[in-house]
């Protein structure tokens, strides 16, 4: 199967999704014989507007695990033309010329939609702004499916900044594609999720709960997807920072009320949210995660540039 542009969650099927979880598999095969040289005549361009680690690195490293090659800006805002007036559009036109592939991270809303609108190459989202993360949401149901061993029935709480986390907005999306899911949003009042995902959840059926009370929550399900609340998308609104940080920990205390089959996820990074004691019980999933997130981007890569020419390893 052969993807094009990857812009929103919403755009795949449980079809497609399959599909990539057994690439992302046979890319975990690829990796332990350390990599293939089948795209050396590929380049991906990584082109991010904001701070990331585990996303530009796995996708830099998918590439060369590939066999391909990178270029990259890891502050385009500040060293490329934007920081002269370039529009998004023009930048995107010229890097057309140079790239197979381009990744990128924008601070934007919609951004990629943008950027996939005038692109010859396929474009891939890696977050636009507090929009959608739909590469994360990928590697994040891989991990659920290679965790847990189904999708189907869980029950999958996510908690702290789900208003402006694109990270489970995406996942939300994805989640709607399966049978008898049920979502518990537990966050405070200032970041509740918002009413699209909302939404769109009631119009394919997928049951939800809003919740307050972590404490609650953590004996009734399989996944507690924890998220950091994130203080830059506050801009000056330092108060309402204050309000909402720290109001959910997840520390030894909270390891007793889960489930024993559980995990624990995050898209990371984390600050306090989830406390280092946590890390050395087996459901603490998110390095696990982390890991994986190399797996599916290659897969999507591989997606996207295809059957390598003969001749070309």
């Amino acid at each position: 199967m052969k993807l094009h542009h990857i812009v929103a969650a919403q755009q795949f099927d449980r079809s497609v999704l399959a599909e990539v979880f057994e690439t992302s598999k046979e890319m975990e095969e690829v990796v332990k014989r350390g990599g293939v040289a089948d795209y050396n005549h590929r380049i991906m361009a990584t082109l991010f507007y904001e701070p990331s680690t585990r996303t530009r690195f796995s996708f830099e490293a998918a590439m060369h695990r590939l066999g391909g090659r990178v270029v990259t800006t890891e502050n385009a805002a500040e060293f490329s033309s934007v920081s002269k007036g370039e529009t998004l559009e023009d930048t995107i036109r010229i890097i057309n010329g140079y790239a197979d592939v381009i990744v990128i991270r924008h601070s934007e809303v919609g951004a990629a939609q943008r950027a996939a609108a005038v692109s010859r190459v396929p474009v891939v989202n890696a977050g636009d702004g507090a929009g959608q993360h739909p590469t994360q949401a990928l590697l994040d149901l891989y991990t659920i499916q290679k965790e847990i061993g189904r999708i189907d029935g869980l029950r999958i709480a996510m908690v702290g900044d789900l208003a402006q986390g694109r990270t489970v907005r995406s996942l939300a999306y994805l989640l709607s594609k399966y049978q008898e899911v049920t979502l518990y949003f537990v966050a405070p009042p200032l970041l509740k999720m918002k009413e699209d995902i909302l939404e769109h959840l009631r119009e394919h059926e997928v049951r939800y709960e809003e919740e307050s009370d972590l404490n609650k929550v953590l004996p009734e399900v399989d996944v507690v997807y924890q998220t950091r609340v994130q203080k830059e998308r506050f801009g000056d609104r330092v108060a309402d920072y204050e309000k909402c940080r720290g109001l959910y920990i997840l520390d030894r205390s909270s390891l007793t009320r889960m489930r024993s089959g559980a995990i624990i996820m995050h898209p990371l990074p984390r600050v306090d949210e989830i406390s280092m004691e946590v890390d050395h019980d087996p459901r603490a999933a998110y390095f696990r995660q982390a890991q994986n997130g190399l797996y599916v981007r290659m897969a999507i890569l591989k997606m996207i540039l295809g059957t390598p020419p003969e001749g070309c390893a």
